[in-house]
């Protein structure tokens, strides 16, 4: 349904550190940045982008908004959630867990990102 998600930085190599560790949690390869000064991650036929807000503003994160990664595993989501929190993220919500929902049983793991994205990870039990 996606072809890309691109959300705003104040920082873009805060943002590769940060996101060089989450989304190799997930199995994607380190992020490049363009000759736009974008920072792009291709994994699973997905795109990932960070960038600054091309109208000069300062990026600021959705409220309301949440940026899901599907995991393999509920390890794999820990794992993202460690390497997140350790690279500059910050947990938010619940503790990692699973949580009841009208799709059955999924473990969530919630955290934000440097500049304040809301994101989670997914993976979808039974």
């Amino acid at each position: 349904m996606f072809s890309h998600i691109m959300i705003g930085s104040n920082d873009v190599a805060r943002s590769k550190t940060f996101y060089d560790a989450v989304l190799g949690a997930l199995g994607a390869n380190p992020g490049f940045v363009d000759d736009k000064g974008r920072l792009i991650y291709m994994h699973n036929n997905s795109l990932f982008l960070v960038t600054t807000p091309i109208n000069g503003q300062p990026a600021t994160a959705a409220n309301g908004g949440t940026i899901g990664f599907a995991c393999d595993s509920s390890a794999q989501a820990d794992a993202w959630h460690t390497a997140g929190c350790s690279n500059g993220g910050v947990t938010c919500e619940d503790p990692p867990g699973v949580r009841e929902s009208a799709f059955g049983p999924l473990y969530l793991a919630y955290m934000r990102d440097p500049d304040g994205n809301k994101l989670c990870a997914l993976h979808r039990m039974g």
